[in-house]
């Protein structure tokens, strides 16, 4: 597999190089919004959807800074675009979805500071990719969060029914979930390295 394929970029963004799990960026939802299921999905495709958004505009803003020689305002551009971006999710969930709007709470508007949108915008100008790998990138990064915290979120409701020492309780427990969720997608590490 090539290393600039559509496929490559994908499956390295959706288990090699986990935002969350291999990178830890996005975190804060990562561990705060896992608690059940049904928070979990819809705030991964929320992020999904902020990610795909900002990754397109951070693309065509990138083509302008570049062409006008003020590439210095790369970093504020993406933050407003990002903020947008959310502020798009936060308008129409609180329309289409008000319940879930209100069971997301804080979360909802700090997908502007999720280190993971930012980080995509930053990595894909970086990598120099193209519109299309720009945008593969974008859905492999917000599938592989999907997952992650889609992962994380299965294990917690499991473990709600355990009985478990009182110490290992709380964020304690959240934090070891974490860690044995990036040991194992450490073995996704040389799934596609190339030769």
């Amino acid at each position: 597999m090539q290393a600039d394929s559509l496929s490559f970029i994908f499956l390295n963004t959706v288990l090699a190089n986990n935002f969350v799990l291999a990178m830890f960026l996005g975190l804060c939802p990562f561990l705060g919004v896992s608690g059940k299921l049904s928070m979990a999905v819809p705030m991964g495709i929320a992020t999904l959807f902020v990610m795909l958004v900002s990754s397109i505009s951070a693309y065509a803003v990138n083509i302008i800074l570049v062409a006008l020689d003020i590439e210095f305002l790369r970093l504020i551009a993406y933050i407003a675009i990002i903020a947008s971006a959310v502020q798009l999710v936060e308008m129409t969930l609180k329309k289409y979805s008000p319940t879930l709007f209100r069971s997301l709470g804080i979360f909802l508007p700090l997908i502007t500071t999720n280190c993971a949108i930012l980080g995509l915008a930053l990595f894909q100008t970086f990598y120099q990719y193209n519109f299309a790998q720009s945008v593969t990138y974008a859905f492999g990064a917000g599938t592989g969060f999907i997952l992650a915290i889609t992962l994380m979120a299965g294990l917690r409701e499991k473990l709600v029914l355990s009985k478990l020492p009182s110490v290992t309780q709380g964020a304690a427990l959240s934090l070891m979930l974490g860690g044995l969720l990036s040991l194992a997608f450490m073995g996704f590490a040389g799934l596609g390295s190339v030769h």
